[in-house]
């Protein structure tokens, strides 16, 4: 098993333009954060299992992450900036939504990520 939340975080960080359109280090591991704090970001692994085995030993992991973006106005340029950094550190995008949080008047874009690493 591997641990790539650290990676995933240290490079999202990293992004100057990203941290640009969020006004500030706004990117947190799952719930945490200030929930008011507007532009943010969420990430959490959704799968971390071993897709590849030899000898009974797993030679690599298949980890599938989740960024979520918040914000009151368009989440358009900051998800480009995230699919940016996830690509550069090698994953593929596998789903990307446009939602809307009703009771809460905020737009939110839900992007998942997946890649294999050897361990």
């Amino acid at each position: 098993m591997i641990n790539i939340k650290p990676a995933v975080m240290s490079a999202l960080k990293a992004n100057s333009t990203l941290i640009g359109l969020l006004g500030g280090s706004r990117i947190y591991f799952q719930g945490s954060g200030i929930v008011d704090e507007l532009p943010r970001i969420t990430y959490f692994e959704v799968v971390n299992i071993g897709s590849l085995y030899a000898d009974d030993v797993e030679a690599t992991s298949e980890i599938h992450i989740q960024i979520d973006i918040w914000s009151k106005g368009s989440t358009s340029a900051m998800a480009e900036e995230v699919d940016k950094t996830m690509k550069s550190l090698g994953f593929g995008r596998t789903s990307s939504a446009d939602l809307y949080e009703d009771d809460t008047k905020i737009f939110h874009k839900a992007m998942r990520f997946a890649i294999i690493k050897e361990v």
